[in-house]
């Protein structure tokens, strides 16, 4: 072998390329968190090579990519390495991955369960520091015909407008509502405030033959339902 053909042997290439080649020939599902994130990111530092640069940004997110997309460019950039566009880069991506389990969840256009429930309002509303609450409005077969968020506010609660969701379920011609609110704390424990306004909801809407169906608590990994946990 000639020395420049061995100079591109895999024992050669610096360890910032092995993980493309991995990629190329082993395929995606082969590789770390660490290594999908030393290919955005192409290169490391002097001290230490791509793929130990995000080993330790993952650390420090708790091995979480949940938790790294909610870092700010600032906050990645404080790692040696780490310049404004490979903290861009960084984020662009994990905010497709976001973005992607989103769209998938949007295929479930009928809620069968609380569980399916979740996985529609998940991507939407369970990684945000802030609370919001929304309504989906259903169709009598329980499709989705449309989402809307009600309101958005702090963490220590938010404000329904019951006339505009009695209102709106009019305007689509909804026979049902599913109820949902992320709480950022991460408890699942319904508030007295909860308790109150989804009573204040399902009363409304009986008058007009539209029925709550349940209500949703949603957190980053899980849920709280109020039809599941007989208190609806």
């Amino acid at each position: 072998m000639s020395e420049q053909s061995s100079s591109f042997s895999i024992k050669n290439w610096s360890q910032d390329d092995r993980p493309r080649e991995k990629l190329l020939h082993k395929g995606k599902s082969t590789l770390s968190d660490a290594e999908l994130v030393a290919i955005l990111i192409g290169s490391g530092s002097r001290e230490e090579s791509a793929v130990a640069l995000c080993k330790r940004i993952l650390a420090s997110s708790n091995n979480n990519l949940s938790q790294l997309g909610k870092l700010s460019i600032n906050q990645l950039m404080t790692f040696k390495g780490i310049g404004e566009a490979k903290a861009i880069s960084i984020i662009a991506a994990l905010e497709l991955g976001r973005r992607r389990r989103g769209e998938d969840a949007l295929k479930l256009t009928k809620i069968t369960s609380s569980a399916s429930a979740f996985e529609l309002l998940q991507p939407i509303i369970g990684d945000l520091p802030h609370e919001e609450f929304w309504i989906i409005y259903l169709n009598n077969s329980n499709k989705v015909i449309q989402k809307s968020q009600l309101s958005k506010g702090g963490i220590t609660g938010t404000l329904v407008d019951v006339r505009l969701v009695l209102k709106t379920a009019l305007e689509v011609g909804a026979t049902g509502l599913l109820l949902a609110h992320n709480h950022p704390s991460g408890t699942l424990k319904p508030s007295t405030a909860d308790k109150q306004i989804t009573e204040k909801l399902k009363i409304a809407a009986q008058s007009l033959d539209l029925k709550v169906l349940d209500h949703l608590i949603v957190t980053e990994t899980t849920y709280f339902s109020f039809a599941d946990e007989g208190v609806l």
